[in-house]
């Protein structure tokens, strides 16, 4: 049994380790892709040439990656180490906060490639398709994504919007 004033979680300084991260943000990412394709299936079809390709999202600053099969039937967002990533078609990474702004509809993709602030590599054909599919989705799904918390999701959101100086 735990003393009343005994510290739970690693300690200061230490993290979770990634794969065990990676583990339990599966079932939150799985619902998160699962309630976008839902809502939202006519996306499928800008990038149905792709819907089986393997995409891979590296935010920067985070020990994890995100990989994306974007397949109607069974679309799958997860998180994997970085040391770890699948076979992929195409690769985008940047800092989280500016993907965060791509997925929220308020940066110029092309902007960011042309600035070296975003890497695409692989088949850029299928970055664009995956672009333009989420740019077709009216409103943001990170806004959509954020309501699937309620207010501790909005919450965050919006403290991840005053970082990025959009709000």
């Amino acid at each position: 049994m735990n003393a009343p004033d005994a510290a739970v979680g690693p300690p200061p300084g230490r993290m979770m380790p990634v794969g065990l991260m990676c583990t339990a943000l599966r079932p939150v990412l799985g619902r998160v892709v699962r309630r976008i394709a839902a809502h939202h299936p006519e996306m499928f079809a800008r990038i149905a040439p792709y819907e089986t390709a393997d995409f891979v999202i590296v935010p920067k600053e985070l020990p994890f990656a995100l990989h994306l099969r974007p397949e109607p039937s069974a679309p799958m967002l997860r998180a994997v180490p970085k040391d770890r990533l699948p076979p992929f078609h195409a690769c985008i990474e940047g800092r989280f906060l500016l993907l965060l702004e791509l997925v929220d509809g308020e940066s110029d993709g092309d902007a960011a490639f042309f600035s070296r602030d975003l890497t695409i590599s692989g088949n850029t054909e299928a970055v664009v398709s995956l672009r333009n599919a989420l740019d077709d989705i009216d409103g943001s799904v990170a806004q959509e994504t954020a309501d699937l918390f309620g207010p501790p999701g909005r919450a965050v959101l919006n403290i991840l919007r005053r970082r990025s100086g959009r709000q």
